[in-house]
Protein backbone atom coordinates (compact mmCIF):
# COMPACT_ATOMS: atom_id res chain seq x y z
CA UNK A 1 0.00 0.00 0.00
CA UNK A 2 1.27 3.42 -0.90
CA UNK A 3 1.82 5.82 1.95
CA UNK A 4 -0.65 8.39 0.58
CA UNK A 5 -3.47 5.92 -0.03
CA UNK A 6 -6.78 6.01 1.82
CA UNK A 7 -6.37 2.33 2.72
CA UNK A 8 -2.97 3.01 4.30
CA UNK A 9 -4.32 5.95 6.29
CA UNK A 10 -7.35 4.03 7.53
CA UNK A 11 -5.24 1.01 8.47
CA UNK A 12 -2.73 3.24 10.27
CA UNK A 13 -5.45 5.08 12.18
CA UNK A 14 -7.24 1.82 12.99
CA UNK A 15 -4.00 0.14 14.08
CA UNK A 16 -3.07 3.05 16.36
CA UNK A 17 -6.58 3.08 17.84
CA UNK A 18 -6.44 -0.68 18.48
CA UNK A 19 -2.98 -0.51 20.07
CA UNK A 20 -4.03 2.43 22.23
CA UNK A 21 -7.19 0.63 23.34
CA UNK A 22 -5.23 -2.53 24.16
CA UNK A 23 -2.64 -0.54 26.12
CA UNK A 24 -5.38 1.22 28.09
CA UNK A 25 -7.12 -2.12 28.64
CA UNK A 26 -3.90 -3.68 29.93
CA UNK A 27 -3.29 -0.72 32.27
CA UNK A 28 -6.88 -0.83 33.51
CA UNK A 29 -6.79 -4.59 34.10
CA UNK A 30 -3.48 -4.25 35.91
CA UNK A 31 -4.95 -1.53 38.13
CA UNK A 32 -8.07 -3.59 38.88
CA UNK A 33 -5.94 -6.67 39.59
CA UNK A 34 -3.68 -4.67 41.90
CA UNK A 35 -6.64 -3.27 43.82
CA UNK A 36 -8.23 -6.69 44.09
CA UNK A 37 -5.00 -8.28 45.34
CA UNK A 38 -4.43 -5.51 47.87
CA UNK A 39 -8.00 -5.82 49.11
CA UNK A 40 -7.52 -9.56 49.63
CA UNK A 41 -4.17 -8.91 51.29
CA UNK A 42 -5.71 -6.39 53.70
CA UNK A 43 -8.52 -8.80 54.55
CA UNK A 44 -5.93 -11.50 55.23
CA UNK A 45 -3.92 -9.14 57.44
CA UNK A 46 -7.07 -8.10 59.26
CA UNK A 47 -7.94 -11.74 59.97
CA UNK A 48 -4.41 -12.36 61.22
CA UNK A 49 -4.62 -9.29 63.47
CA UNK A 50 -7.86 -10.63 64.97
CA UNK A 51 -6.23 -14.01 65.50
CA UNK A 52 -3.32 -12.38 67.33
CA UNK A 53 -5.71 -10.32 69.43
CA UNK A 54 -7.45 -13.55 70.42
CA UNK A 55 -4.17 -14.84 71.87
CA UNK A 56 -4.00 -11.99 74.42
CA UNK A 57 -4.93 -13.18 77.93
CA UNK A 58 -6.87 -10.45 79.80
CA UNK A 59 -6.42 -9.89 83.50
CA UNK A 60 -4.70 -7.57 85.95
CA UNK A 61 -1.54 -8.00 83.86
CA UNK A 62 -2.62 -8.92 80.31
CA UNK A 63 -0.16 -11.06 78.40
CA UNK A 64 0.20 -13.05 75.18
CA UNK A 65 -0.50 -16.60 76.26
CA UNK A 66 1.15 -18.16 73.16
CA UNK A 67 3.02 -17.13 70.04
CA UNK A 68 1.09 -17.32 66.73
CA UNK A 69 2.02 -20.60 65.07
CA UNK A 70 2.87 -19.79 61.45
CA UNK A 71 6.13 -20.87 59.75
CA UNK A 72 6.25 -17.55 57.87
CA UNK A 73 6.55 -15.73 61.21
CA UNK A 74 9.40 -18.01 62.35
CA UNK A 75 11.62 -17.51 59.28
CA UNK A 76 13.88 -14.46 59.55
CA UNK A 77 13.04 -11.71 57.06
CA UNK A 78 10.38 -13.87 55.45
CA UNK A 79 8.30 -10.85 54.45
CA UNK A 80 5.50 -11.73 56.91
CA UNK A 81 5.63 -9.99 60.29
CA UNK A 82 3.59 -9.11 63.31
CA UNK A 83 4.26 -6.73 66.14
CA UNK A 84 2.17 -5.63 69.12
CA UNK A 85 2.46 -3.17 71.94
CA UNK A 86 0.58 -4.21 75.06
CA UNK A 87 0.82 -1.40 77.52
CA UNK A 88 4.52 -0.72 77.82
CA UNK A 89 5.60 -4.07 76.46
CA UNK A 90 6.63 -4.51 72.77
CA UNK A 91 6.45 -7.97 71.25
CA UNK A 92 7.11 -9.03 67.63
CA UNK A 93 7.53 -12.07 65.48
CA UNK A 94 10.83 -13.92 65.15
CA UNK A 95 10.85 -13.03 61.44
CA UNK A 96 11.63 -9.39 62.37
CA UNK A 97 14.72 -10.57 64.25
CA UNK A 98 16.08 -7.45 65.99
CA UNK A 99 14.06 -4.99 63.96
CA UNK A 100 11.00 -3.14 65.19
CA UNK A 101 8.36 -1.69 62.94
CA UNK A 102 7.93 2.08 63.44
CA UNK A 103 4.80 2.78 65.46
CA UNK A 104 2.95 5.97 66.27
CA UNK A 105 3.77 7.63 69.55
CA UNK A 106 0.39 7.09 71.04
CA UNK A 107 -1.83 4.04 70.64
CA UNK A 108 -4.67 4.38 68.17
CA UNK A 109 -8.15 4.84 69.46
CA UNK A 110 -9.70 1.55 70.57
CA UNK A 111 -11.57 -0.22 67.78
CA UNK A 112 -9.92 1.76 64.96
CA UNK A 113 -8.09 0.16 62.04
CA UNK A 114 -6.01 1.53 59.21
CA UNK A 115 -3.70 0.41 56.41
CA UNK A 116 -0.14 1.72 56.23
CA UNK A 117 2.97 1.39 54.16
CA UNK A 118 6.06 1.05 56.37
CA UNK A 119 9.68 0.13 55.67
CA UNK A 120 10.67 -3.45 56.44
CA UNK A 121 13.83 -4.81 58.10
CA UNK A 122 15.64 -4.78 54.73
CA UNK A 123 14.16 -1.49 53.55
CA UNK A 124 11.46 -3.20 51.51
CA UNK A 125 7.98 -1.62 51.45
CA UNK A 126 5.47 -3.39 53.68
CA UNK A 127 1.69 -3.40 53.53
CA UNK A 128 0.68 -3.02 57.18
CA UNK A 129 -2.68 -3.43 58.91
CA UNK A 130 -2.92 -1.62 62.25
CA UNK A 131 -5.63 -2.20 64.83
CA UNK A 132 -6.15 -0.58 68.23
CA UNK A 133 -7.93 -2.37 71.12
CA UNK A 134 -8.39 -2.19 74.92
CA UNK A 135 -7.72 -5.23 77.06
CA UNK A 136 -9.71 -5.21 80.31
CA UNK A 137 -12.39 -2.94 81.67
CA UNK A 138 -12.56 0.38 83.39
CA UNK A 139 -9.47 1.93 84.84
CA UNK A 140 -7.55 -1.31 84.56
CA UNK A 141 -7.93 -1.47 80.78
CA UNK A 142 -4.63 -1.70 78.92
CA UNK A 143 -4.26 -0.36 75.34
CA UNK A 144 -3.29 -2.93 72.69
CA UNK A 145 -1.78 -1.93 69.36
CA UNK A 146 -1.33 -4.68 66.74
CA UNK A 147 0.63 -4.43 63.46
CA UNK A 148 0.49 -7.23 60.91
CA UNK A 149 2.57 -6.75 57.75
CA UNK A 150 3.56 -8.45 54.51
CA UNK A 151 6.05 -7.57 51.79
CA UNK A 152 4.50 -5.46 49.04
CA UNK A 153 6.94 -6.90 46.52
CA UNK A 154 4.95 -10.12 46.56
CA UNK A 155 1.91 -8.16 45.39
CA UNK A 156 3.98 -6.47 42.68
CA UNK A 157 5.30 -9.85 41.56
CA UNK A 158 1.74 -11.19 41.39
CA UNK A 159 0.73 -8.23 39.22
CA UNK A 160 3.74 -8.77 36.93
CA UNK A 161 2.84 -12.45 36.55
CA UNK A 162 -0.74 -11.49 35.77
CA UNK A 163 0.42 -9.09 33.05
CA UNK A 164 2.79 -11.75 31.70
CA UNK A 165 -0.08 -14.21 31.42
CA UNK A 166 -2.33 -11.52 29.94
CA UNK A 167 0.11 -10.33 27.25
CA UNK A 168 -0.25 -13.34 24.87
CA UNK A 169 -4.02 -13.02 24.94
CA UNK A 170 -3.83 -9.28 24.31
CA UNK A 171 -1.43 -9.91 21.41
CA UNK A 172 -3.80 -12.48 19.92
CA UNK A 173 -6.73 -10.12 20.41
CA UNK A 174 -4.75 -7.29 18.77
CA UNK A 175 -3.91 -9.48 15.77
CA UNK A 176 -7.56 -10.48 15.37
CA UNK A 177 -8.68 -6.86 15.65
CA UNK A 178 -6.11 -5.74 13.07
CA UNK A 179 -7.25 -8.49 10.72
CA UNK A 180 -10.87 -7.46 11.28
CA UNK A 181 -9.89 -3.83 10.64
CA UNK A 182 -8.21 -4.83 7.37
CA UNK A 183 -11.31 -6.72 6.28
CA UNK A 184 -13.50 -3.78 7.27
CA UNK A 185 -11.35 -1.29 5.36
CA UNK A 186 -11.20 -3.58 2.32
CA UNK A 187 -14.96 -4.08 2.27
CA UNK A 188 -15.56 -0.39 2.94
CA UNK A 189 -13.27 0.76 0.11
CA UNK A 190 -14.55 -1.78 -2.39
CA UNK A 191 -17.08 0.71 -3.82
CA UNK A 192 -14.19 3.08 -4.61
CA UNK A 193 -12.42 0.28 -6.45
CA UNK A 194 -15.69 -0.32 -8.30
CA UNK A 195 -15.78 3.36 -9.27
CA UNK A 196 -12.17 3.10 -10.48
CA UNK A 197 -13.00 0.02 -12.55
CA UNK A 198 -15.97 1.75 -14.14
CA UNK A 199 -13.88 4.83 -14.91
CA UNK A 200 -11.41 2.51 -16.65
CA UNK A 201 -14.33 1.01 -18.57
CA UNK A 202 -15.32 4.52 -19.62
CA UNK A 203 -11.87 4.98 -21.11
CA UNK A 204 -11.93 1.63 -22.91
CA UNK A 205 -15.47 2.15 -24.18
CA UNK A 206 -16.98 -0.76 -22.27
CA UNK A 207 -19.41 1.57 -20.49
CA UNK A 208 -21.05 4.83 -21.60
CA UNK A 209 -21.51 6.11 -18.04
CA UNK A 210 -20.71 5.07 -14.48
CA UNK A 211 -24.37 4.68 -13.51
CA UNK A 212 -26.10 4.72 -10.14
CA UNK A 213 -26.28 0.99 -9.36
CA UNK A 214 -23.70 1.45 -6.62
CA UNK A 215 -23.62 1.97 -2.82
CA UNK A 216 -25.41 5.11 -1.66
CA UNK A 217 -22.20 6.77 -0.40
CA UNK A 218 -20.55 6.87 -3.86
CA UNK A 219 -23.65 7.64 -5.92
CA UNK A 220 -23.08 11.45 -5.61
CA UNK A 221 -19.54 11.00 -6.97
CA UNK A 222 -20.80 8.82 -9.82
CA UNK A 223 -23.50 11.36 -10.67
CA UNK A 224 -20.99 14.21 -10.73
CA UNK A 225 -18.70 12.28 -13.06
CA UNK A 226 -21.61 11.37 -15.35
CA UNK A 227 -22.75 15.00 -15.33
CA UNK A 228 -19.26 16.13 -16.38
CA UNK A 229 -19.24 13.54 -19.14
CA UNK A 230 -22.64 14.74 -20.38
CA UNK A 231 -21.42 18.33 -20.35
CA UNK A 232 -18.28 17.34 -22.23
CA UNK A 233 -20.29 15.47 -24.84
CA UNK A 234 -22.57 18.46 -25.33
CA UNK A 235 -19.61 20.81 -25.70
CA UNK A 236 -17.86 18.48 -28.14
CA UNK A 237 -21.04 18.10 -30.16
CA UNK A 238 -21.37 21.88 -30.36
CA UNK A 239 -17.71 22.18 -31.37
CA UNK A 240 -18.20 19.54 -34.05
CA UNK A 241 -21.24 21.33 -35.42
CA UNK A 242 -19.39 24.65 -35.42
CA UNK A 243 -16.48 23.05 -37.31
CA UNK A 244 -18.87 21.50 -39.82
CA UNK A 245 -20.63 24.82 -40.31
CA UNK A 246 -17.26 26.50 -40.80
CA UNK A 247 -16.23 23.90 -43.36
CA UNK A 248 -19.47 24.28 -45.28
CA UNK A 249 -19.04 28.02 -45.12
CA UNK A 250 -15.62 27.73 -46.73
CA UNK A 251 -16.74 25.19 -49.30
CA UNK A 252 -18.58 27.56 -51.63
CA UNK A 253 -15.89 30.30 -51.63
CA UNK A 254 -13.21 27.69 -52.29
CA UNK A 255 -15.21 26.28 -55.19
CA UNK A 256 -15.60 29.80 -56.54
CA UNK A 257 -11.84 30.37 -56.28
CA UNK A 258 -11.17 27.14 -58.15
CA UNK A 259 -13.62 28.25 -60.89
CA UNK A 260 -11.91 31.63 -61.13
CA UNK A 261 -8.55 29.87 -61.38
CA UNK A 262 -9.84 27.73 -64.22
CA UNK A 263 -11.07 30.81 -66.07
CA UNK A 264 -7.74 32.52 -65.57
CA UNK A 265 -5.91 29.45 -66.87
CA UNK A 266 -8.18 29.38 -69.97
CA UNK A 267 -7.46 33.08 -70.56
CA UNK A 268 -3.70 32.42 -70.62
CA UNK A 269 -2.84 33.50 -67.04
CA UNK A 270 -1.54 30.08 -65.94
CA UNK A 271 0.83 31.48 -63.29
CA UNK A 272 -1.91 33.40 -61.48
CA UNK A 273 -4.28 30.42 -61.82
CA UNK A 274 -1.67 28.04 -60.38
CA UNK A 275 -1.07 30.33 -57.42
CA UNK A 276 -4.79 30.57 -56.68
CA UNK A 277 -5.24 26.79 -57.01
CA UNK A 278 -2.32 26.18 -54.66
CA UNK A 279 -3.76 28.50 -52.02
CA UNK A 280 -7.28 27.09 -52.42
CA UNK A 281 -6.07 23.49 -52.15
CA UNK A 282 -4.01 24.35 -49.07
CA UNK A 283 -7.05 25.95 -47.46
CA UNK A 284 -9.18 22.91 -48.31
CA UNK A 285 -6.62 20.55 -46.77
CA UNK A 286 -6.50 22.65 -43.62
CA UNK A 287 -10.28 22.65 -43.37
CA UNK A 288 -10.43 18.88 -43.94
CA UNK A 289 -7.75 18.31 -41.35
CA UNK A 290 -9.50 20.41 -38.70
CA UNK A 291 -12.78 18.69 -39.48
CA UNK A 292 -11.12 15.31 -38.94
CA UNK A 293 -9.63 16.47 -35.66
CA UNK A 294 -12.94 17.86 -34.44
CA UNK A 295 -14.73 14.63 -35.31
CA UNK A 296 -12.09 12.47 -33.65
CA UNK A 297 -12.48 14.41 -30.40
CA UNK A 298 -16.12 13.40 -30.08
CA UNK A 299 -17.28 10.41 -28.07
CA UNK A 300 -16.00 7.13 -29.52
CA UNK A 301 -16.03 5.00 -26.39
CA UNK A 302 -19.27 3.20 -27.29
CA UNK A 303 -18.12 2.30 -30.84
CA UNK A 304 -16.26 -0.75 -32.04
CA UNK A 305 -15.04 -1.87 -35.43
CA UNK A 306 -13.92 -5.07 -37.13
CA UNK A 307 -10.70 -4.18 -39.00
CA UNK A 308 -11.04 -7.04 -41.54
CA UNK A 309 -14.05 -5.81 -43.58
CA UNK A 310 -12.79 -2.23 -43.47
CA UNK A 311 -9.37 -3.23 -44.83
CA UNK A 312 -10.92 -5.36 -47.60
CA UNK A 313 -13.23 -2.50 -48.62
CA UNK A 314 -10.33 -0.04 -48.74
CA UNK A 315 -8.26 -2.44 -50.86
CA UNK A 316 -11.14 -2.74 -53.33
CA UNK A 317 -11.28 1.05 -53.64
CA UNK A 318 -7.51 1.45 -54.02
CA UNK A 319 -7.31 -1.30 -56.65
CA UNK A 320 -9.53 0.79 -58.88
CA UNK A 321 -6.81 3.42 -59.13
CA UNK A 322 -4.02 2.94 -61.70
CA UNK A 323 -1.34 2.75 -59.03
CA UNK A 324 -3.35 0.46 -56.74
CA UNK A 325 -4.04 -1.98 -59.54
CA UNK A 326 -0.28 -2.63 -59.93
CA UNK A 327 0.25 -3.37 -56.19
CA UNK A 328 0.26 -6.88 -54.76
CA UNK A 329 -2.04 -6.50 -51.71
CA UNK A 330 -1.37 -9.14 -49.06
CA UNK A 331 -4.20 -9.18 -46.49
CA UNK A 332 -4.20 -11.27 -43.29
CA UNK A 333 -7.15 -10.36 -41.08
CA UNK A 334 -8.98 -13.08 -39.14
CA UNK A 335 -12.72 -12.51 -38.69
CA UNK A 336 -14.29 -11.57 -35.39
CA UNK A 337 -11.79 -8.97 -34.18
CA UNK A 338 -13.36 -5.99 -32.40
CA UNK A 339 -11.32 -2.84 -31.79
CA UNK A 340 -12.61 -0.04 -29.57
CA UNK A 341 -12.68 2.66 -32.26
CA UNK A 342 -15.34 4.27 -34.40
CA UNK A 343 -15.63 2.44 -37.80
CA UNK A 344 -15.60 5.71 -39.76
CA UNK A 345 -12.53 6.94 -37.91
CA UNK A 346 -10.72 3.65 -38.48
CA UNK A 347 -11.67 3.75 -42.17
CA UNK A 348 -10.32 7.28 -42.54
CA UNK A 349 -7.06 6.50 -40.71
CA UNK A 350 -6.41 3.21 -42.53
CA UNK A 351 -7.37 4.78 -45.84
CA UNK A 352 -4.81 7.54 -45.43
CA UNK A 353 -2.07 5.15 -44.30
CA UNK A 354 -2.80 2.52 -46.95
CA UNK A 355 -2.84 5.18 -49.67
CA UNK A 356 0.48 6.47 -48.36
CA UNK A 357 1.93 2.92 -48.41
CA UNK A 358 0.60 2.40 -51.96
CA UNK A 359 2.32 5.58 -53.21
CA UNK A 360 5.69 4.56 -51.79
CA UNK A 361 5.59 0.80 -52.40
CA UNK A 362 7.46 -0.81 -55.30
CA UNK A 363 5.37 -3.94 -55.73
CA UNK A 364 3.80 -5.10 -52.47
CA UNK A 365 1.80 -3.79 -49.50
CA UNK A 366 0.91 -6.06 -46.57
CA UNK A 367 -1.91 -5.37 -44.10
CA UNK A 368 -2.59 -7.67 -41.14
CA UNK A 369 -4.62 -7.60 -37.95
CA UNK A 370 -4.36 -9.86 -34.91
CA UNK A 371 -5.33 -9.87 -31.23
CA UNK A 372 -2.63 -9.29 -28.60
CA UNK A 373 -4.10 -9.89 -25.17
CA UNK A 374 -6.72 -7.22 -24.52
CA UNK A 375 -5.69 -5.17 -27.58
CA UNK A 376 -5.91 -5.36 -31.37
CA UNK A 377 -2.77 -4.81 -33.47
CA UNK A 378 -3.02 -3.65 -37.11
CA UNK A 379 0.21 -3.69 -39.14
CA UNK A 380 0.82 -2.00 -42.53
CA UNK A 381 4.07 -2.63 -44.41
CA UNK A 382 5.27 -1.63 -47.87
CA UNK A 383 8.43 -2.54 -49.76
CA UNK A 384 9.38 1.01 -50.65
CA UNK A 385 12.44 3.08 -49.69
CA UNK A 386 11.23 3.86 -46.17
CA UNK A 387 11.74 7.14 -44.30
CA UNK A 388 15.00 8.83 -43.25
CA UNK A 389 15.72 8.08 -39.61
CA UNK A 390 15.66 11.76 -38.61
CA UNK A 391 12.25 12.19 -40.18
CA UNK A 392 11.04 8.92 -38.65
CA UNK A 393 11.72 10.21 -35.15
CA UNK A 394 9.48 13.18 -35.87
CA UNK A 395 6.71 11.06 -37.39
CA UNK A 396 6.51 8.73 -34.41
CA UNK A 397 6.15 11.58 -31.93
CA UNK A 398 2.46 11.97 -31.20
CA UNK A 399 1.18 15.43 -32.09
CA UNK A 400 4.20 16.38 -34.21
CA UNK A 401 3.05 14.37 -37.21
CA UNK A 402 0.61 17.09 -38.30
CA UNK A 403 2.18 18.68 -41.34
CA UNK A 404 1.50 22.42 -41.28
CA UNK A 405 2.12 22.55 -45.06
CA UNK A 406 -0.76 20.12 -45.64
CA UNK A 407 0.93 17.52 -47.90
CA UNK A 408 -0.73 14.18 -48.32
CA UNK A 409 1.47 12.22 -45.94
CA UNK A 410 1.20 14.79 -43.19
CA UNK A 411 -2.59 14.80 -43.25
CA UNK A 412 -2.80 11.01 -43.30
CA UNK A 413 -0.48 10.68 -40.35
CA UNK A 414 -2.32 13.46 -38.51
CA UNK A 415 -5.65 11.71 -38.99
CA UNK A 416 -4.18 8.35 -37.91
CA UNK A 417 -2.60 9.97 -34.84
CA UNK A 418 -5.93 11.59 -34.00
CA UNK A 419 -7.74 8.24 -34.24
CA UNK A 420 -5.20 6.63 -31.93
CA UNK A 421 -5.48 9.44 -29.40
CA UNK A 422 -9.26 9.34 -29.41
CA UNK A 423 -9.33 5.54 -29.03
CA UNK A 424 -6.63 5.49 -26.28
CA UNK A 425 -4.30 3.49 -28.49
CA UNK A 426 -0.80 3.82 -29.88
CA UNK A 427 0.91 4.22 -33.28
CA UNK A 428 4.51 3.22 -33.96
CA UNK A 429 6.52 3.50 -37.16
CA UNK A 430 9.83 1.93 -38.14
CA UNK A 431 11.89 1.23 -41.19
CA UNK A 432 11.48 -2.44 -42.08
CA UNK A 433 14.31 -2.66 -44.66
CA UNK A 434 12.80 -2.59 -47.14
CA UNK A 435 9.87 -0.30 -46.69
CA UNK A 436 8.08 1.34 -43.80
CA UNK A 437 6.09 -0.54 -41.16
CA UNK A 438 3.26 1.20 -39.33
CA UNK A 439 1.53 -0.44 -36.34
CA UNK A 440 -1.79 0.72 -34.97
CA UNK A 441 -2.71 -0.66 -31.56
CA UNK A 442 -6.28 -0.27 -30.19
CA UNK A 443 -7.97 -1.54 -27.03
CA UNK A 444 -10.10 -4.58 -27.70
CA UNK A 445 -13.81 -3.88 -27.46
CA UNK A 446 -15.76 -5.56 -24.69
CA UNK A 447 -18.17 -8.40 -25.41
Amino acid sequence: MRRGSIRWRMMLAGGLAILTALALAAAGLALLFDRHVQRLAREDLQNRARAIAGLVEPGRAPSLREVPLDPAYEQVFSGHYWQLRLGDRLLHSRSLWDYSLPMSDGPPAPGTTRSLTLPGPQGEPLLVFEQGLLVGRGAEAVPLQILVARDRRELDAARAEFLGDLLPYLSLLGALLLAASYVQVTVGLRPLAQVGARVAQLGSGARPRIGTDMPAEVIPLAREIDTLLDARDDELARARHRAADLAHGFKTPLQALMGDARLLRESGQADVAGSIETIALAMRRHVDRELARARLQTETGNSSADPGPIILKLVEVLKRTPLGAMIDWQIDCPPGLRASVDPDDLTEALGALMENAMRHARERVGVSARPTGRRVLITLRDDGPGVPEAGLDQLTRRGLSLDPQGDGQGIGLAVAAGVIDAAHGRMTMRNAHPGLEVQLEFPAAGP
